[in-house]
Order: C-alpha cells, then structure tokens, then sequence
C-alpha cells in the first residue's frame, strides 16, 4: 500500500514546487516567506528590472548613458563556503529567525532524518563524515541567508552574482534559482556519498600550504607521488586541489603523499601545512568513482539558468546557462577549485569603479580572508553572516 504523505510533506512540497518568479531569487521559493512573495509579483517584477540593470552596468559600469547610473557599492556579492567548515553546535544562533528554522524543517522532510540535531549536537566525528557534513553546510549557509533576509533585506535584492566554493557551488545555484532546494539536497545526497565512498576506496587527505616565491610546489608533490609508487601504494596521486591565493594551495592525494610532504617541508621549502578536515583527497582523480553517479542524479533535476551570474569552480567563469550547469558542474569533483582565479573574475573592474558589498553566508569566516589576500580593497567593503 502506497504510503500517505505526512501534512508537513505536502507543504513542503507547495513551497518548494511553487511557481518561478521572474528577478525572484530562491530564497522566496522555500523561505518562511514564500507565500508573501507570490503575492507580490509586481514589486518581484520591479526587483527583476532593477537587478538586470545592475548587471548591465556591472559588466560596463563606466559606460552607460540614457538612464541614472546605479552605484556599484549599492550591488551586493554573495559567497557561500565548502565543506571543511563544519563544526558541532552550527546554525545554533539561527534558529531565532523563524525562515531559518523552516529551511531545517524541510531538509529533515526531505532526508528522513534531523541534520539540524547532528549540526547542533554532533557528534564531531559524525559531523565530519562527508554525507552529512556537505548537508550540514548547504543547509546551513541557505539558513544564514535568512538572517541576511530579515537584517539586511537590500543585500538580496540588489544581489548580482554568486559563488561558492566546492560544494558551495551547489548552494549558490540554489540561490541563484537554477537549482530547487529539495532537489539540491537529494543531489548533495549523491554527491556525498559517491564522495565518501571514493573515500573508503582510497584513503585520502588534505592539507592547507603555505609556500614562498622559491617553492616549486608542483615539483614536491611529483616527487610525493612518486615515493608513493616506489612504497607500493597503488595508482598514488598528489597535486593541487585548491588556488587559495598567493602562495597558499590546497594540496590533496593519498595519506601517504601528504605524510611524505609534511616530513619533508623544510627540504622542499614549504613553509607550513595543515590538514583540513575532511575524510578525502576530494577535487582529485582520486575522487572519479563519483562523478558517475552525481552526472546520474544531475541528469534527473529540472535544471534553469541562473537568474544572477554563479561562478564555476571548474574554470571561474560564470554559467551561460542551464546547459552549461549540467556539462560543468560534474567536473568540480574531480578538478582543482580555481578559487583565486574566480575572485579575479568577480571583481575585476575599471579603475576606479566601486566595488559591491560582499557576505559570506554560513559557517566560518574563511572566504573573506582569503578575499582580504586576493583584492584588498573588494574585502573592505565584506561581511560574515555566520552559521
């Protein structure tokens, strides 16, 4: 007998099938206030207008003529962090903003079980298994915006570009209305779990470096992979899974590898490393058991253009459209996050042109400080709206 879905599923299921807003961002479909802004499509009309020509004047903001220009400093740029950011007790200062509890409400819907409990309670062990720690930090980077929402409503509607990093990725198109939020879950679901498995296949790690000019930082981790091979570890791989910024990489493969770098620092001239904590060499052919399946699942989601830019990891450009999302975003498993390189992207501007507000919303601080070493003066104007 088919079973009967519970109240709570079918709402949830109006909320998150509602109808596409033109110039609506995603929070509107399953935020607390979803069912305010269907009923307010002629202000969402207005929005929609308005942010077209914020993107306008973003890509040529010293160039336009016939209309009042739009000050970029009015503009605002949303980041959203990755895995490795998770920590026991997260989200907890949310749970005041009733959009952000709903969000939680309607991931457990969807999951069948309480993340919120394992965000909040963890354990830390628990939490840092990548099938609930990628959860964790979609779930609770969406909740944040919440916060964003009610503080700082302008920030949303004058919002002309996102990007996430990793995993982020996948919250920014949520954002950016090209993914549903219930399907993005089941999507990270997947992506998680062909993740943590590829992760039990070959044990794998991560490690934040820190090099000067006179590091070949390329050469060392040849020189890891190889030690690995002649120590019989097989198929070994180590190389550059992150572009944080100037002289800092990620840099991830198999145990052994990173073991062999951290040993050998001083005689490679690496000034200092440190594991991240996650369970695998993730963005590495380490990681290629799970692009199979995340293509799959992708496959199956009803996918949109996004309705401001979103930056892919894979090369920093944005997405064209709905398409290119679907031919691009599988790659992210398995190549390096061009992080400094999308950074580049997002605020390159004439000189002297203003830059947007920027947030950070979810767990850590950790974009803004990298921003503060790739663009100095786009940091000043940069905000964290923590989980």
């Amino acid at each position: 007998m088919p079973r009967t879905p519970s109240t709570k599923m079918l709402a949830a299921r109006r909320l998150l099938r509602s109808p596409r807003i033109t110039g609506a961002l995603s929070w509107s479909r399953w935020s607390s206030d979803a069912a305010k802004a269907t009923t307010e499509s002629s202000a969402l009309s207005e929005n929609a207008e308005k942010r077209q020509q914020l993107l306008n004047e973003l890509s040529e903001p010293l160039e336009q003529k016939g209309r009042p220009a739009i000050d970029p400093k009015e503009t605002s740029v949303m980041l959203f962090p990755g895995q490795g950011t998770q920590y026991v007790g997260m989200a907890k200062d949310l749970l005041r903003f009733p959009g952000a509890r709903r969000i939680f409400e309607l991931a457990n819907e969807v999951l069948k079980y309480d993340l919120l409990k394992i965000c909040l309670e963890g354990p830390r062990e628990k939490l840092n298994r990548t099938e609930h720690a990628q959860l964790a930090v979609m779930v609770s980077s969406l909740a944040a915006l919440e916060q964003l929402r009610e503080e700082r409503p302008k920030a949303i509607e004058t919002c002309v570009a996102a990007a996430g990093f990793s995993l982020g990725e996948i919250t920014a198109l949520v954002y950016a209305d090209a993914l549903p939020f219930d399907k993005a879950l089941r999507l990270v679901q997947v992506r998680a779990t062909a993740m943590q498995a590829a992760c039990d296949q070959a044990a794998g790690a991560m490690a934040m470096t820190i090099y000067g000019p006179d590091t070949n930082l390329g050469e060392a981790c040849a020189r890891a992979q190889q030690w690995c091979l002649e120590k019989g570890v097989e198929s070994p791989y180590c190389g550059i899974a992150n572009y944080m910024y100037p002289h800092c990489k990620v840099v991830a493969g198999n145990v052994e590898a990173l073991e062999f770098l951290e040993q050998n620092a001083k005689a490679l001239k690496i000034r200092r490393m440190k594991r991240l904590a996650v369970s695998g060499a993730f963005h590495t052919p380490l990681m290629q058991s799970a692009v199979e399946p995340f293509t799959k699942a992708l496959k199956t989601v009803r996918l949109q253009d996004p309705v401001i830019r979103v930056y892919s990891n894979v090369d920093g450009k944005p997405y064209r459209h709905a398409k290119h999302i679907l031919t691009q975003l599988p790659k992210q498993i398995v190549r390096p996050v061009k992080w400094e390189q999308t950074l580049h992207e997002m605020y390159e501007r004439k000189q002297g042109v203003d830059f947007p507000r920027t947030f950070e919303c979810g767990p850590g601080k950790g974009l803004v400080q990298v921003l503060e070493k790739v663009n100095a003066k786009a940091a000043q104007s940069s905000f964290n709206v923590i989980a």
